[in-house]
């Protein structure tokens, strides 16, 4: 694959990767809000598998065996109801304050700042992707993947690799080192990359 210059564009079957534009603000906006938002589904699924999770669940079965109660099934529901709400507000905080904060600025936080950039994903005139980079706090010979995302809907098609070496190429035509990605345990796909 070419080396990508800041700012240029990439072209690949179909799909074309370029910096970011002004006029794609909306776009990254609903990829990035929809891409963690199918996050919730597998931070409540985490949740369930974690111990001590398992032995409430446990404990509120056998109480329900023992007292023929129909009171553990009601605690136990809403024990998974208020979870649910519970990650989804989580979630939701945090894309808001990602979206305040971050991608409400792309211009001034990755596009003038030294050795950061922001890409997009394009396919037939429509943004179905995206990455960003800015460098390590705390590592200074590492840049970071700050976001990616990819449509569900373009999806398994090399988009996000191709997303990738563009920002690997970026990476060592600055200087650094490594690219780091900071993620949590139930992005498995993050973990993956």
């Amino acid at each position: 694959m070419e080396n990508v210059e800041h700012g240029s564009l990439k072209a690949m079957a179909e799909v074309q990767i370029r910096c970011y534009e002004a006029h794609d603000a909306e776009d990254v906006k609903d990829i990035f809000i929809l891409g963690m938002s199918e996050q919730v589904p597998a931070t409540c699924l985490h949740v369930l598998k974690l111990p001590h999770t398992q032995v409430l669940l446990v404990c509120m079965l056998c109480d329900l065996a023992i007292s023929k109660s129909l009171l553990p099934i009601l605690v136990v529901t809403l024990l998974l109801a208020a979870s649910w709400k519970g990650i989804s507000c989580r979630f939701s905080r945090f894309i808001q304050t990602s979206v305040n904060k971050d991608l409400n600025h792309i211009q001034q936080t990755y596009l003038e700042m030294p050795n950061a950039c922001f890409w997009v994903a394009e396919n037939q005139g429509q943004v179905v992707g995206l990455v960003a980079c800015l460098p390590a706090e705390w590592d200074k010979s590492s840049l970071e993947l700050k976001w990616m995302s990819v449509k569900r809907s373009h999806r398994r098609q090399g988009i996000a690799k191709d997303l990738c070496l563009t920002l690997a190429d970026f990476a060592q035509e600055q200087g650094y080192l490594a690219v780091v990605l900071y993620t949590s345990v139930v992005q498995t796909g993050a973990q993956k990359l």
